[in-house]
């Protein structure tokens, strides 16, 4: 995960990259705002209701987006940057900073979420699904480290429909609709430019010119990643400078939280 973010252009120059179970005052926040949190809101949140049918769901689960707000409030963050799948939690976080800023004097700063364009990409496979690395099947998802053959397979085998031409419907057409979102997020064309652009090729034409795009632009990431991975005493060294960073910073705000609800 460290190469995959250092060659997407993550610069620890400028960024702090750490590993969060390195930096004990994640989870100490984590139990100070559980102690604010109701159980009837964090049954509502998307993760819980997907996945508590499990068997035995456990308390992790449950608590998880508690645990998120921490990640987010420790650094006084402004702007969070999220799929559409995380906006509940981000709603969580924002309510969860004005509570204990009402309740034992202002700390944290309220967070607002960054929400791109395309926000959501769906599963090959299952266009009415996110995109996710969990999915069972990986012809549903491009990762960063599939080959080019690899790629252009899948984006052949993409779910579509039986209409040979493209158009941008998503309620009737989300195979397609999900495969011109890729291409935007590509290039940074609208979808709209996108349907005028290439109207005369048919759906299986589109997908070719498409996975040539989407090579284009994971090839030299995957190039990266494998380079990175080479050296990974590089990578603890990123991760070690990091977390010392982190660290500094965590504990401030921890002085003052603890400070406020009587722990110090």
């Amino acid at each position: 995960m460290v190469a995959c973010l250092l060659a997407c252009g993550i610069d620890p120059e400028k960024s702090v990259l750490f590993l969060q179970s390195q930096v004990r005052q994640h989870t100490e926040l984590c139990w100070i705002l559980s102690c604010i949190t109701t159980n009837a809101r964090l049954k509502l949140l998307p993760q819980w209701k997907e996945k508590s049918n499990t068997k035995n769901p456990s308390v992790g689960l449950f608590t998880y987006p508690v645990l998120q707000a921490a990640d987010v409030l420790l650094y006084k963050s402004t702007l969070v940057p999220i799929g559409e799948d995380q906006r509940q939690h981000l709603d969580l976080c924002e309510d969860l900073a004005i509570s204990f800023n009402n309740k034992f004097g202002k700390v944290f700063r309220v967070p607002k979420m960054l929400l791109g364009d395309s926000a959501k990409i769906k599963s090959l496979r299952f266009p009415e699904n996110k995109m996710s690395k969990s999915d069972k099947s990986p012809k549903g998802r491009i990762d960063l480290t599939d080959s080019n053959d690899d790629i252009a397979s899948k984006i052949k085998l993409a779910v579509t429909d039986f209409t040979t031409h493209i158009s941008y419907d998503k309620e009737n057409r989300p195979g397609v609709t999900n495969l011109i979102n890729i291409h935007s997020a590509c290039t940074g064309e609208t979808p709209e430019e996108i349907c005028e652009t290439y109207s005369t090729l048919t759906t299986a034409e589109y997908k070719v010119l498409l996975a040539d795009i989407v090579i284009s632009e994971i090839q030299p990431i995957r190039e990266r990643i494998l380079w990175l991975l080479s050296d990974k005493s590089h990578l603890q060294s990123v991760l070690r400078q990091g977390q010392e960073v982190a660290s500094v910073l965590a504990e401030d705000t921890m002085k003052d939280v603890r400070n406020l609800v009587g722990f110090m």
